[in-house]
């Protein structure tokens, strides 16, 4: 490769095949080819992979789910937040149709047999649904959905859609979960030992989920700040995750 007078830098063992390029200070201008507007148009479709997301967020209970997804709706304002339709008592302060779909056992059912719930699983003795008709609608128009399930849910979409990001809330230890459970006081003693044998048979299906996340003590900042990581990270992915529903 030599430097011309002209300012050209040429290749003597492929003069006639090269195009030349012109030095303009520090910047090599591709006269020929036009590989600016090709690598422009590259650029264009990585920023523009992104897509629709299925974000599957489970963990046991009393790990903290309602309070995270609490603040994820105020931090993420533009995602979807699926809401669980649920034959379960309504607890103070919860709002239908904003924390769940209160229904009584017989609608539910009615609405299970028609296939309408993307997830459906009793749960000491309370049936929990997901209705697929939301998720579907907000995936078409192109919207980001989060779906709070208890494990069994989790694994029974993971089957249905392979393609969600399935994250895993853990507490920082089963003494901090029976804390925890203790403080709601909406357990009698019976039910409060069946939720912590189930949490800890729960653990076992970590394998179902993409990422784990641990809800610290007075750490729920360290926890958005984690789950935000996961989402920028899968928005970056080369080949990105393609949810069909």
């Amino acid at each position: 490769m030599t430097v011309e007078p002209n300012g050209h830098i040429a290749d003597a063992s492929d003069a006639n095949e090269q195009p030349a390029i012109h030095i303009e200070g520090a910047v090599a201008v591709v006269d020929d080819l036009g590989l600016n507007a090709q690598a422009d148009e590259l650029l264009e479709e990585l920023r523009s992979l992104p897509k629709p997301r299925l974000i599957v967020i489970s963990g046991p209970s009393g790990v903290g789910k309602d309070t995270v997804i609490e603040h994820l709706r105020l931090a993420h304002p533009d995602f979807v937040f699926a809401v669980t339709a649920t034959t379960r008592p309504r607890r103070p302060g919860e709002i239908d149709g904003v924390h769940y779909f209160f229904m009584k056992r017989e609608e539910f059912l009615s609405i299970r047999e028609q296939g309408e719930f993307l997830e459906s699983a009793e749960v000491y003795g309370n049936l929990y649904g997901v209705p697929k008709d939301r998720v579907r609608n907000a995936l078409h128009a192109g919207k980001t959905v989060v779906v709070k399930v208890d494990v069994q849910g989790a694994s029974s979409i993971r089957e249905m859609v392979p393609e969600g990001i399935f994250i895993f809330l853990l507490p920082p230890s089963m003494a901090e979960l029976m804390r925890r459970l203790r403080g709601r006081k909406t357990d009698d003693p019976a039910a409060l030992m069946s939720r912590i044998t189930t949490a800890s048979r729960e653990l076992r299906a970590v394998r179902v989920f993409d990422y784990v996340v641990f809800n610290e003590n007075e750490r729920l900042d360290e926890t958005l700040a984690t789950l935000d990581a996961i989402m920028t990270a899968e928005n970056c992915r080369i080949i990105q995750r393609n949810v069909t529903l």
